[in-house]
């Protein structure tokens, strides 16, 4: 495995969905999620821009805390070793090389399957379910190279924790904070607008102006 990148990224593809179903089966807060879920709820009447601040400031902290414990954790182990801290320098440095803009539609892009992948784990019934609608549309980020905000939070620090040569102030201005931008965007124009435009308060709104 260690010598074939394609393997790696196939595995990775197809085990990282598990996050996302662990999270949403059991009541947990992701901010990329709550990035559309709360300005849908804006659109609709149901929440306020307080409640926007107060959910995405309270779930991103939360997701840093995880993800960050999660990485110390994994070296604290000795697992951050041979092949396997190869593997994180790697990812954390190409993670950090590319420039804002680009960063930013690759974000964008990530974001709308993150949010497809909860919407269509909403709409089934059972496990099942969620789990055929959760896997297609990350597996499908992950193994195009999107960019994820919260998985970068785990994958940056242990990159780091492996010796990457990166910068504090690359994993910020380099990916975090042009990944959580165009994350945002996704969350809450692409999806939330999006959909409220289609089936909501704004297509209403947009209806009764032309009348």
């Amino acid at each position: 495995v260690a010598g074939n990148p394609g393997l790696q990224k196939f595995i990775f593809a197809a085990l990282f969905p598990v996050n996302l179903l662990l999270i949403l089966t059991s009541g947990g807060q992701l901010f990329t999620g709550n990035s559309a879920a709360v300005p849908a709820a804006i659109f609709e009447g149901k929440a306020t821009l307080e409640d926007l601040a107060r959910s995405w400031g309270v779930s991103y902290l939360g997701n840093v805390i995880g993800c960050v414990g999660f990485a110390l954790a994994t070296a604290y182990t000795g697992l951050l070793t041979g092949g396997t801290a190869e593997l994180a320098v790697y990812t954390a440095t190409k993670k950090c090389a590319s420039s804002f803009g680009p960063t930013v539609v690759k974000a964008i892009l990530c974001n709308w399957l993150v949010c497809m992948a909860v919407f269509l784990s909403g709409a089934a019934h059972d496990l099942a379910g969620k789990m055929v609608g959760i896997w297609f549309p990350i597996s499908t980020f992950v193994a195009i190279g999107f960019e994820h905000s919260v998985a970068n939070l785990f994958l940056l620090p242990l990159g780091m924790l492996a010796k990457a040569k990166i910068s504090f102030f690359d994993v910020m201005f380099k990916n975090l904070i042009p990944v959580t931008i165009g994350n945002a965007i996704a969350g809450a124009l692409i999806v939330g607008a999006g959909y409220s435009y289609q089936f909501g308060k704004l297509g209403e709104k947009k209806g009764a102006a032309h009348m």
